[in-house]
């Protein structure tokens, strides 16, 4: 009798667990069934949306060829070029600026990016490099109308006068010259700081409000080529160096006047960190010649009551300190020179045997103080 019911358990719970195996091999086959079904429609999906990206993306080549075909058709070729950063920098006007970067290891300037344009992510990994290029705009250009004319019309000077030759005229592209059909400039510097959507740099040649239209990392391997060969007279280098530069005995007390004067009264922010450094400055500018090949070799008058040197080679802004005195022609010591850092106004003067003697110090523009 406990062999038949135990018989009848066993039978029963195999026909359960037959019943139970086919109702979940049914459920899985059923599920299967649905995902192979699901995965399909995903690759009809996913295929579909691969045709119309590529119908769109040979739209896009079809539209960009156009364009492009249209702009070399045009004489007038544009491009969409705009500026991503703008510089701050220690040289508030052309006058002083040197004409080379790097041979001003104080000159500083501070790149500001447009975070719209340039997200801050952009800058990082430009702190591991020492240097990086400058691609800029030459935006104080006093020839910028001739852009805008026909080539016929625009009387582009096809050579400029050169500092290094006295004043020879050289073709544009053999030089550095600003005075270009474009007027893109390209300098190097060295990187000192990246913070944020800001970027520290020093060696600058770039006035303040350059317009920035590209930065670069500077690669030693392939930036610098061994062997480069350069024209006998740009390597004359004592040609802008100066003899010697003194200061007045009262120069280091006015500048700590109008150091207080602006970071304190002003609050200005300043690139340097005391009177002592923005002096060292001064020094390195005026280390070498930044007056223009006119200045050099025959200044001139004008009506204004100083002479401004602009660093152009074909800018000769002239004027004499005396409009009535011929003397000043042979005696250059009696023309006032200007150099203005960060809003400083620097006077001084140089003799025929290339000694500075920086006089004064003060606010390059007055009305500022009210």
């Amino acid at each position: 009798m406990a062999a038949t019911k135990l018989l009848t358990v066993s039978i029963v719970f195999a026909a359960l667990s037959t019943l139970a195996a086919a109702i979940g091999v049914g459920f899985w086959r059923r599920k299967t069934r649905a995902d192979e079904e699901k995965i399909r429609e995903l690759e009809i999906s996913l295929k579909a949306a691969l045709q119309k990206c590529g119908a769109e993306r040979q739209g896009r080549i079809r539209a960009q060829q156009a364009l492009r075909k249209a702009n070399s058709n045009n004489s007038n070729n544009s491009y969409p070029l705009a500026p991503i950063a703008i510089t701050r920098s220690c040289f508030s006007t052309r006058n002083g600026t040197p004409r080379q970067p790097l041979i001003v290891p104080l000159a500083r300037a501070c790149l500001v990016f447009d975070p719209t344009r340039v997200p801050p992510a952009s800058l990082e990994g430009l702190e591991g490099y020492s240097h990086c290029w400058i691609i800029y705009v030459f935006h104080l250009n006093t020839d910028l109308d001739k852009l805008w004319k026909h080539p016929s019309q625009s009387k582009f000077k096809a050579k400029v006068r050169v500092p290094r030759l006295k004043g020879e005229r050289m073709g544009v592209f053999a030089t550095r010259s600003p005075h270009r059909p474009c007027p893109i400039g390209l300098t190097v510097a060295k990187v000192d700081v990246v913070d944020g959507n800001k970027v520290f740099i020093s060696g600058v040649d770039l006035v303040d409000g350059t317009p920035v239209l590209d930065i670069k990392p500077y690669l030693p391997y392939c930036d610098s080529i061994p062997g480069a060969m350069v024209p006998d007279w740009v390597k004359v280098d004592n040609m802008l160096a100066v003899a010697s530069v003194n200061f007045s005995h009262d120069f280091s007390a006015s500048l700590d006047h109008c150091w207080s004067r602006i970071t304190e009264k002003k609050k200005k922010i300043s690139l340097y960190t005391s009177p002592t450094e923005f002096q060292n400055l001064i020094q390195q500018v005026l280390s070498w010649d930044i007056r223009s090949v006119s200045q050099r070799i025959r200044p001139h008058k004008t009506e204004n009551s100083s002479m401004i040197s602009q660093n152009s080679d074909c800018q000769d802004n002239v004027t004499l300190k005396d409009d009535d005195s011929q003397e000043a022609l042979h005696f250059p010591n009696d023309i006032v020179y200007h150099l203005i850092l960060e809003g400083l106004d620097i006077s001084y003067k140089i003799n025929y045997d290339g000694n500075v003697h920086v006089e004064k110090i003060d606010l390059a523009f007055q009305s500022e103080e009210t």
